[in-house]
């Protein structure tokens, strides 16, 4: 909701925001995706949760390098061209957000459909302290691109919207996904990874070094982590 209020984003500005999604986004990697699903999978397949983790980052990451190549879209430094519609300037950058999210309320579902009814709720209440600053690296870059400013709300909104069909996944179908979560959230992973250092971070670079979207990024990193593990 705060993106409704942003009016002229300068380049500086704009940097700073992209900076910190990627921040935002690492952090969400590491500490929302990576360190729970190696956990997952160590609970699972004792010793071994690392390369179940690790595989399903190769195969996140293979995934979006293949969409890239064949999905019709531009990258961050075509953002010039009026003509072309604002999904497909940005859809990797949205793709990898709302993929990350559906291992997130997968999760959730698994807890509360283990019995795990603590779990659940902490888990629960973490993820949604989370999205606060996920949602705000969604929209403000949008704004940042000249969109529409409910538009780039409500896409923020949508990539949420997979969390509570992950949750009911999870919590109807416990025993068939728990084997997978680990899987899920190493593809997570490796979308996100991906989509850092393919299209975000070069962004921010484009016009040369930016020590703006330096420090955000390192900024949005420290908050994300604080959130994160506040209730962990």
């Amino acid at each position: 909701m705060p993106a409704l209020f942003f009016r002229n984003i300068s380049n500086n500005l704009f940097n700073s925001l992209l900076g910190a999604a990627a921040g935002v986004m690492l952090a969400a990697t590491a500490f929302s995706l990576l360190v729970p699903g190696i956990d997952s999978a160590n609970a699972l397949w004792p010793g071994k949760g690392i390369y179940a983790v690790s595989l399903g980052m190769i195969i996140g990451a293979l995934f979006l390098h293949f969409a890239d190549s064949k999905m019709p879209h531009v990258h961050f430094d075509s953002i010039s061209d009026k003509h072309l519609t604002s999904m497909k300037k940005i859809w990797l950058f949205i793709i990898a957000i709302t993929i990350h999210n559906f291992p997130e309320g997968m999760s959730v579902g698994v807890s509360f459909g283990a019995g795990n009814i603590n779990n659940g709720v902490v888990l629960a209440i973490a993820i949604a302290l989370q999205n606060i600053p996920e949602g705000l690296a969604v929209a403000l870059p949008l704004v940042a691109l000249g969109y529409d400013k409910w538009r780039a709300v409500g896409i923020a909104l949508v990539t949420g919207l997979v969390e509570p069909v992950g949750g009911l996944l999870g919590i109807t179908m416990v025993t068939i996904f728990q084997p997978l979560l680990p899987l899920a959230m190493g593809f997570a992973a490796g979308a996100m990874l991906f989509v850092i250092s393919e299209e975000i971070i070069p962004e921010t670079h484009s016009n040369g070094r930016s020590r703006f979207a330096t420090f955000t990024l390192m900024l949005g990193f420290i908050v994300m982590m604080i959130l994160d593990n506040l209730l962990g």
